[in-house]
């Protein structure tokens, strides 16, 4: 088990119970697979994107930190993959 730092962007037009239903269902995914979610800091927020994402200018940035093993990393990034409320995700170690 590594701790990894995961930042996933969400669509925009999302309201906040939606946003909210997204973003416990993206957590499930890893805590389903023994993963520890340490910390979940939404301060970026929503933030205009650097170039557009699928027609997409504005986007709602999550950063969590977890504690995990690479099996429940490349189930999370297939099924965000799929998922058509997240823009992009960045999974990267965390070393702190």
């Amino acid at each position: 088990m590594r701790n990894y730092e995961i930042m996933y962007i969400l669509k925009a037009d999302l309201d906040e119970a939606a946003r909210k239903e997204v973003m416990d269902k993206i957590h499930g995914i890893l805590l389903e697979r023994g993963a520890t979610i340490n910390d979940v800091d939404e301060k970026l927020g929503l933030r205009e994107l650097a170039y557009p994402i699928n027609d997409e200018v504005k986007g709602y940035y999550v950063v969590i930190k977890v504690t995990t093993d690479e099996a429940a990393l490349k189930e999370f990034a297939r099924l965000t993959k799929i998922n058509p409320s997240v823009l992009r995700h960045l999974v990267v170690v965390d070393h702190e």
